[in-house]
């Protein structure tokens, strides 16, 4: 045997669960994908990694929604939850904040309404494709060991793509050429300042002032933040969270750097706070409360679909018959190369609002394979743009009804007729 391979031995792994829907990753895409699933009819699963749902919104501690406004359906019964939980903030724009312990509760209740079967700690370890080219069993491993699942459909909501990684399909990662992603950050909740005080340096969804204010008062305090648009945002009460580091050249499918980016971004975050706390005046009761499970991945795999969304795309504001999801964000590309900057931009690409179609989200080296959220199909111009979280709810929302109508008539979802998708879709919106 050699010295740098471990033979697994050979065993029979479980199947637990024959469900009709499984979706992979429980974000903001993957828990609307299940919640759409199983209000279309179909017996559905949501395996999730973490402890809570909500990925980078709740785990990841994210707090600011982009690009949410005119979403009906999901993303509109979300909000108006929100809203009825008093767990929300609306800025000066389209933008808001949101109480991330409110969010871990109410996208709970949201699947236990639906009648989704929702699996923490778990995680996909394994694709099982059969002699036909059709996924048809995930493996995952958990505190019940390792176990099989089955299911007719299946959608990989990981943000990373790691379902369509493992099943075969085909990807793209970085930019073009270099293989460069965008940096992740690690969020932070800090408290022992008043809005009243800090208000100047809080985001208000319009101006890009009180970044470069903050930015100067952290200058003042001898802090050399590795983002240069570093971002407080207020919660409630005199809770707020920051975003205020970049970690760069860190991969998202490499657990040594994604490890050693969260801890290094840990200490900068300490760093910061404890640099701001010193310099007294508003900052001077400055404190942080916690800083999030997961860092915040800005760019993993960008799977192959029967459609990739490109430049062309944002630049002519294409529109399509099959569109599931109107992104009118633009191109936000955080700097790739810290000797080149450390803010964003946009490359100096233009960008007018677009259509992402359905077979952006269908796999197209696997069948049976739907994907949603930043893992769909799209360059890497494009994916800066329709990566944030008020269009991966809308890509779940579709996601998951095209899954569930297909599992329910064994249909593959690039042979399923839009116009009973369109309908499951409108049907979805009169839940708000």
């Amino acid at each position: 045997m050699s010295t740098n391979v471990y033979q697994e031995p050979s065993r029979a792994v479980p199947v637990v669960f024959q469900a009709e829907v499984i979706v992979c990753g429980g974000g903001p895409a993957g828990a609307a994908a299940a919640i759409a699933s199983a209000r279309t009819g179909a017996r559905t699963v949501l395996l999730e990694g973490q402890g809570c749902l909500g990925g980078i919104w709740t785990s990841g501690l994210l707090t600011w929604i982009i690009d949410a406004g005119g979403k009906r359906g999901i993303m509109a019964e979300i909000i108006a939850r929100l809203d009825r939980r008093n767990a929300r903030k609306q800025s000066e724009g389209e933008d808001f904040t949101y109480d991330a312990e409110e969010m871990k509760l109410l996208l709970e209740e949201m699947c236990e309404e639906a009648g989704v079967t929702v699996l923490l700690h778990t995680r996909v370890v394994h694709a099982g494709v059969n002699d036909g080219g059709r996924l048809s069993i995930v493996v995952t491993e958990s505190k019940s060991g390792r176990q099989a699942w089955s299911a007719g459909v299946f959608i990989d909501a990981t943000g990373d793509g790691d379902l369509a990684a493992r099943a075969g399909c085909r990807f793209e990662l970085g930019r073009p050429g270099t293989g460069e992603t965008q940096p992740m950050s690690l969020m932070a909740l800090v408290a022992g300042i008043r809005l009243e005080d800090a208000a100047p340096f809080t985001m208000n969804g319009l101006s890009e002032e009180p970044k470069h204010r903050l930015l100067e008062q952290m200058a003042q305090a001898d802090v050399r933040p590795s983002y240069s648009g570093p971002s407080l945002f207020h919660i409630r009460d005199r809770l707020f969270a920051l975003m205020a580091n970049h970690e760069y050249g860190a991969s998202a499918v490499d657990a040594m750097q994604i490890s050693r980016a969260t801890m290094q971004a840990r200490r900068e975050l300490h760093h910061i706070v404890d640099g701001l706390r010193a310099a007294g005046g508003v900052w001077s009761g400055l404190y942080l409360v916690s800083t999030a499970n997961h860092i915040g991945v800005r760019e993993g795999r960008r799977i192959l679909g029967r459609y990739v969304v490109g430049e062309a795309d944002l630049r002519e504001g294409r529109k399509h018959e099959d569109s599931v999801c109107q992104v009118r964000y633009g191109i936000d590309i955080h700097s790739t190369n810290p000797l080149q900057g450390k803010g964003f931009g946009d490359d100096g690409k233009p960008s007018l609002p677009y259509e992402i179609p359905l077979r952006a989200l269908i796999a197209a080296d696997v069948d049976g394979l739907l994907l949603a959220g930043r893992c769909v199909s799209g360059d890497f111009i494009a994916h800066s743009s329709y990566r944030v979280t008020g269009n991966a709810v809308a890509m779940g929302q579709a996601a998951g009804a095209t899954a569930a109508l297909c599992a329910l008539s064994d249909t593959l979802p690039p042979q399923m007729e839009w116009g009973a998708i369109r309908q499951a879709l409108l049907q979805l919106e009169e839940w708000t």
